[in-house]
C-alpha cells in the first residue's frame, strides 16, 4: 500500500499519512529517546545507537524510507521535536534547505553554510534535496489544538521558492492540516512548504522527525547520518 501511496498521492501531494506504522514499536522509540532534554523545541540527535533498528531499511521507520527511495536509502538527519505548555512554539511557511554533513569543503553549488548544534549544515543544489524524503514519526497525539505540521500539497514541485513568493505558493496550493494519533507517521518530500502555529491547548507534541536519502554526496562530502 506504501509504494501505491508514493507512486500516486505523494508524488502529486508531496505528503501521506501512514496510520499507526510505528505504533507496534512506540515503547522502543521512546526508549531510544529517553533522558534527551524535553525542555527544547528540538534536539539535533546524532550517534544515539539505540535508533539504528528502528530507522534501518527493514526497521519500522527505514523500511517506509526504503519503499519510498530504494533500497539505498539511508537517515542522514534527525530532530526530536517537541512543544509543550513551555515550548510552545509558532513557525512560519518555510521549506528545508540544509543538509548535515561530516566536514565542510569547497563544492560548486553548495552553500551558505552554517553550524548548528556543533553540526555542518549547507544548503545544496535543490535538486538534490528534491530526491530527498522525511518522515515525521509520532510519539503523542495532534489534535487540532496541539499545533498540527501545516502543508502546502504540491508545493514541493515549485523548485526553490524565493521568500517573497512562498505566500503566493501556498495561496495557490492550499493549505492541509497534518493530524496525527502517537504510532502514526507522515512521509513528506522534503522540499514541501510547511508551517506550524503553536498549539491552543499545548501538550507534550513529540515528534521524530528524520530525513533520508539515497545517493552520495558530490565532491568529497559525506553526510553525518543518525
Amino acid at each position: 500500500m506504501i509504494i501505491s501511496f508514493v507512486a500516486n498521492d505523494f508524488a502529486t501531494n508531496g505528503a501521506v499519512l501512514l496510520k499507526g506504522a510505528i505504533l507496534p514499536h512506540i515503547d522502543e522509540l521512546k526508549s531510544a529517546i529517553a533522558g534527551l532534554p524535553e525542555d527544547q523545541a528540538g534536539v539535533r540527535l546524532h550517534g544515539i545507537r539505540s535508533l539504528g533498528p528502528l530507522l534501518a531499511s527493514d526497521g519500522a521507520i527505514g523500511a517506509i524510507a526504503d519503499k519510498a527511495l530504494g533500497k539505498s536509502a539511508r537517515p542522514v538527519r534527525a530532530i526530536l521535536f517537541n512543544k509543550s505548555a513551555d515550548t510552545n512554539w509558532s513557525l512560519a511557511w518555510h521549506q528545508d534547505r540544509t543538509i548535515c554533513v561530516k566536514e565542510r569543503r569547497a563544492a560548486p553549488g553548495f552553500g551558505p553554510w552554517t553550524i548548528k548544534s556543533g553540526m555542518n549544515h549547507v544548503a545544496p543544489p535543490f535538486d538534490l534535496l528534491a530526491r530527498m524524503v522525511t518522515l515525521r514519526a509520532h510519539i503523542d497525539d495532534v489534535p487540532e489544538t496541539n499545533a498540527p505540521l501545516l502543508i502546502a500539497p504540491g508545493s514541493h514541485t515549485f523548485g526553490r521558492i524565493a521568500v517573497n513568493q512562498i505566500q503566493e505558493v501556498v495561496n495557490r496550493c492550499g493549505m492541509a492540516t497534518c493530524l496525527a494519533e502517537a504510532g502514526d507517521v507522515w512521509l513528506y518530500a522534503t522540499p514541501i512548504l510547511h508551517a506550524s502555529e503553536a498549539a491552543s491547548a499545548p501538550k507534550n507534541r513529540r515528534v521524530l522527525q528524520v530525513d533520508f536519502a539515497a545517493e552520495e554526496l558530490p565532491h568529497g562530502l559525506e553526510w553525518l547520518g543518525v
